[in-house]
């Protein structure tokens, strides 16, 4: 269960940094809610999970998550480069992700 929640609440990361960038500097209200809604449920879930799971593990799967998650939705939505550079760093972050859980 403690999995389930961390990987919800680094779901939920990449809710809330890509309402950030919708909130163009927190001047739009509903991106803005929305940001802070799902930065309270992330924050609360890794918390939940840390529980169980050491912290260096767990922050690392969260942070992993909402990198690699970001980083695809400002690809797919934002038009954001696809470079080799940015997808092997992509990659390395996954790998890292998989090796801390295959670790626990």
């Amino acid at each position: 269960m403690p999995w389930l929640l961390l990987f919800t609440a680094g779901l939920l990361e990449i809710v809330w940094a890509t309402a950030m960038k919708y909130s163009a500097g927190f001047t739009r209200p509903i991106p803005t809610i929305v940001m802070v809604v799902g930065m309270i449920a992330s924050f609360w879930l890794l918390a939940t999970a840390m529980r169980s799971l050491p912290l260096g593990t767990a922050y690392m799967v969260w942070t992993g998550i909402g990198a690699v998650g970001s980083f695809v939705v400002g690809v797919v939505f934002l038009a954001e480069p696809v470079t080799a550079m940015r997808m092997a760093a992509a990659g390395m972050i996954v790998a890292g992700i998989v090796t801390m859980k295959l670790a626990s």
